[in-house]
């Protein structure tokens, strides 16, 4: 092959003279250096056979040039020409080039010759040359021109580049087919320099023709190729060309490309690493090198364990050979480490994503992190935020549901431990607790303390700033330079350190005064054990609120329970001390308070002894709860026992009691109740419309239910009347419980209706029971329920009346709570025939002394001789006034019980009134004289008239008699 001598090589932009600079091993091989020209390698697609010239030319792009030219971009030819990116990457063109003969020095690849593995059918790029170089980014064709200046070879790349087939590209003139109009004189000139064998290199604009299709990716029908023109001669002689042509614009779009990866990777805010396969740091940037010192290139060749430690090290290592294989993006992903020189604990977030190369080879991993200490630091204050609302929240909702000491504090405790502390403790003041108004002690903060709650999420872990453990219940105090002392003493928290030289299970403590309205309650103690963070200024906030809002609780169960104490002393005052005694009847109580959860309700039950051996049953429920409803059952019972003295019939006795209760709340008090008095001072009822109250919203409702019975002790009959209670229940000797059909009237306090008596005949031994509605009905047993349960728990009547009361305590549910329990049982026991002495007097003066004569033998029969005198001189009186002012036959009745009791009975209506008489009356001194001698007198109204009678207690050798002589003297 013959050789083209060397000649001025020119660079020459056609298109107004803008010129590319020719790079070696990177666009276009520069001009040659030793003289001598290879020839084209344009054809090494078309024949294997074809050879460079030069020596030892290795996967050139064209025909190489120069010694030991390597990645050279166009034609090298030379010694050691090895790498180019000319006709090595550039596809086989259709065309053989004149002569045929074959280029020396081609490697197989370049030859046309198919690497195994690499060549990939239907693909116009193949290559001998190692993964991942430059041509797999970069576009670069080759085609060659005739003697004649047309196109006689053409490559695949070229059919890529200007978009024209091969058929149709041979033997056309480039400079018609590519250049524009305006260009195509000076192309002419050039391509006539070309073939006269002179080397040209230069940027060209071209458009492709109209019949060929646009830029595969931007559309485009005109382009910008950098071409390099080495003149050839074919076997015969002739002059021809071979040009190189590279895509210019990929390269800008390149060169683009790396201008943005350059600025992305070295002005990055993040810290940024390039890994290789090994997993070792192939380049680093400036943000990650000033975090971890040095300099980018210090860090080249590092591994994970350079920068962090075990195990964490081997967590991220893992990661990345996962990544690496499998090509799975990890975004987000958190690490924790140390920078050098300093021993905090930072914290980073990196993403890990595979890097390929153009040919789709992984060849690393990238690794973008940030630093998130902050950001996690934020966090947890958020988190810590949210969950001290969230505990503040719960506290809200859980502490202050129970109006006791003890359950608010332990409730207090169930919200801290252990989402707040891991042990904790209430101490309050043991004065508060039994009633006193303010706490002893306040001024040195020793005084005693009782531990009423205790929580530890810890076994056996004690609290500190105390001598030794304090058990729940345990009285004790603090000393007075103590810690928690003088959290007492100046209502402020204290913090408590580890004990023991931090040996201690416990190593952070806060003690915080409970305080409400201005004072201290009590202390409570929250702690913290090793392996728990200390408490911060953060906790200690959250620590004084929560103490806060417990001593609110606190103190408003205080202030409740001492209410509470006090409407109960008061309506036990109200109760009957001790155990109620009545003629011809054994009597049995209970009352059972509410708990101090609830407030104390209004029953209430009453045993009143009446003239006669008669006893007064009553048993009451007033509708409400708390102080006003103890202050309103008092004044109910207090009328009561006013309108029984009055010896009023049952009916009359709720009556009265129903305008009294409408009387309570009313501005006008209970006083309204009554109208004017009849004569004999009976109640005389006046209209409803001529007592409306002025003040109506000012009036109060007030409710009660009650049963009054009135026991005759001779005749074993009892009367009934109910106002709105709930039935008595009789048991008769032998037979089964039942309910009492007494018809039950209205609620006191309600008016309009009147109330009805029943009188039953009791059987001797037989048991009577009344109660109120908190003995058989709660919320989780109905009322019928509770009925039917009671009523079968009296089944055995002849026990002693305290052991069956203590039985129908224990069967039923009587634990609940929720309301007082009032239970009055009565067994009767009537007066026997021997007891009573009973005669009818005509009216006549006789009678008087047939009524001492009566009156004396039935004494000494009863071995009362000390009575006989004071007894004669009395019946004598009130038979003398019954013959002088009554009516009808008189009765006159003895009655022995525990007392000795004389009653006159008349038909006559006129209630005997006492007065003073004058030192000049020769009468009116007989009631006087009875109520001198007598331990008690009085008359009541009976169906046919009055009853006047007297009571002598019955001589005990304790108790002297009252002298009848001196009691005459002393009426003068």
């Amino acid at each position: 092959m013959s050789e083209i001598p060397a000649k001025a090589t020119e660079s020459e932009d056609p298109s107004d003279g803008a010129r590319a600079e020719a790079a070696s091993g990177a666009v276009a091989g520069g001009p040659p250096r030793d003289g001598t020209y290879g020839r084209s390698a344009w054809a090494a697609g078309r024949r294997s056979d074809d050879t460079s010239h030069g020596r030892d030319v290795r996967d050139g792009a064209g025909a190489g040039h120069g010694e030991n030219a390597r990645d050279g971009a166009g034609a090298g030819h030379g010694e050691d020409a090895r790498d180019g990116a000319g006709a090595g990457h550039g596809e086989p063109g259709p065309a053989q080039p004149a002569g045929g003969t074959p280029v020396r020095g081609m490697s197989g690849a370049a030859a046309g010759g198919q690497v195994p593995g690499e060549q990939v059918p239907g693909e116009p790029l193949w290559q001998s040359s190692p993964p991942g170089s430059m041509y797999d980014y970069i576009r670069v064709a080759s085609f060659s021109i005739g003697p004649d200046g047309l196109v006689d070879q053409w490559s695949l790349r070229a059919e890529q580049i200007f978009g024209i087939p091969a058929e149709r590209a041979v033997g056309m003139d480039p400079i018609e087919a590519f250049v524009a109009p305006d260009l195509r004189d000076r192309g002419q000139r050039k391509m006539a320099e070309i073939l006269d064998g002179r080397e040209w290199t230069g940027v060209i604009p071209f458009r492709k023709p109209d019949e060929a299709d646009g830029d595969a990716d931007t559309g485009d029908t005109e382009g910008l190729a950098e071409v390099y023109v080495m003149p050839t001669t074919t076997d015969a002689g002739e002059r021809a060309a071979v040009c190189i042509v590279v895509d210019v614009r990929t390269l800008r779009r390149i060169e683009t490309d790396l201008a943005a990866s350059q600025a992305i990777f070295g002005q990055s805010p993040f810290g940024f690493l390039l890994i290789d396969p090994d997993l070792r740091v192939r380049r680093a940037n400036e943000r990650f090198a000033s975090t971890f010192g040095g300099k980018p290139a210090d860090h080249r060749g590092r591994g994970v364990r350079d920068y962090l430690a075990s195990p964490e090290a081997e967590r991220v290592t893992a990661t990345l050979r996962r990544v690496l294989e499998t090509g799975e993006t990890i975004t987000d992903m958190h690490i924790t480490g140390v920078v050098p020189g300093s021993d905090e604990r930072r914290h980073w977030s990196i993403n890990l994503y595979r890097v390929h190369s153009g040919t789709g080879r992984p060849i690393g991993v990238a690794w973008l992190g940030t630093d998130i200490t902050a950001r996690r630091a934020a966090a947890r204050e958020a988190a810590a935020a949210r969950r001290n609302l969230a505990l503040l929240n719960e506290a809200g909702a859980r502490i202050g549901n129970s109006l006791d000491l003890e359950t608010t504090a332990r409730e207090l405790l169930d919200v801290v431990v252990p989402g707040f502390c891991d042990l904790a403790g209430v101490d309050l003041y043991q004065g508060l607790l039994v009633g006193d108004e303010a706490p002893p002690g306040l001024a040195d903060g020793s005084a005693e303390l009782r531990r009423v709650a205790y929580a530890s999420a810890v076994s056996g872990a004690p609290l500190v700033g105390g001598p030794a453990p304090v058990a729940v219940g345990a009285v004790h105090h603090y000393a007075f330079n103590s810690p928690c002392a003088d959290a007492l003493r100046t209502a402020r928290p204290r913090h408590i350190a580890a004990e023991d030289g931090g040996r201690a299970l416990v190593q952070s403590t806060l003690a915080v005064p409970m305080v409400a309205q201005d004072t201290v309650v009590g202390l409570v103690q929250f702690s913290r054990t090793k392996g728990s963070e200390p408490f911060g200024e953060r906790d200690r906030e959250l620590a004084m609120e929560l103490a806060s809002r417990a001593a609110v609780c606190i103190d408003n169960a205080r202030l409740y329970r001492r209410e509470h104490q006090r409407a109960l002393i008061l309506q036990r005052s109200l109760l009957p001390p001790g155990d109620p005694e009545a003629s011809g009847l054994d009597i049995a109580c209970r009352y059972l308070p509410g708990n101090a959860a609830t407030e104390v309700g209004g029953d209430w039950f009453d045993v009143i002894e009446l003239p006669g051996h008669r006893t007064a049953l009553v048993v009451g429920d007033v509708m409400g709860r708390g102080l006003r409803a103890a202050v309103a059952m008092g004044e109910l019972r207090t009328a009561v026992r006013t309108l029984a003295l009055l010896d009023l019939e049952p009916a009359e006795v709720l009556s009265a009691l129903d305008e009294i209760a409408r009387g309570l709340g009313k501005p006008g008090g209970p006083s309204q109740a009554f109208g004017t008095q009849g004569v004999q001072g009976g109640i005389q009822q006046v209209s409803r419309t001529a007592r409306k109250p002025r003040d109506a919203d000012l009036s109060e409702v007030y409710l009660a239910t009650c049963v009054y019975a009135v026991y005759d002790s001779v005749t074993r009959r009892c009367t009934f009347a109910n106002a709105g209670h709930l039935p008595p229940v009789l048991v008769e000797p032998g037979e089964d419980a039942l309910m009492l059909d007494v018809p039950p009237g209205m609620p006191l306090g309600v008016g309009g209706e009147p109330f009805e008596e029943v009188e039953v005949e009791l059987p001797e031994g037989a048991l009577l029971a009344l109660y109120t509605d908190g003995l058989v009905e709660s919320r989780d047993h109905p009322l019928d329920e509770g009925l039917q349960a009671f009523v079968g728990a009296l089944t055995d009547p002849s026990r002693p009346l305290e052991d069956v009361c203590d039985h129908v305590l224990n069967t039923l549910d009587t634990h609940h709570g929720e309301d007082d329990i009032a239970l009055l049982m009565a067994r009767v026991q009537g007066l026997p025939a021997e007891s009573v002495g009973d005669w009818t007097l005509p009216r006549e003066p006789r009678s008087v002394g047939r009524a001492r004569e009566y009156a004396r033998a039935q004494l000494l029969s009863w071995d009362l001789e000390p009575l006989v005198d004071t007894t004669e001189l009395l019946v004598s009186e009130l038979v003398t006034n019954a013959l002088r002012y009554g009516e009808g036959e008189i009765r006159l009745r003895l009655l022995l019980d525990r007392t000795l009791v004389c009653e006159v009975w008349d038909a006559g209506l006129v209630q005997p009134r006492r007065r003073r008489a004058r030192d000049t009356d020769e009468g009116g001194r007989g009631l006087q004289l009875v109520g001198l001698l007598s331990a008690a007198w009085g008359s009541r109204r009976t169906p046919r008239g009055k009853t006047v009678w007297f009571e002598l207690p019955l001589p005990d050798g304790e108790t002297g008699l009252t002298d009848p002589a001196e009691a005459l003297l002393s009426l003068f």
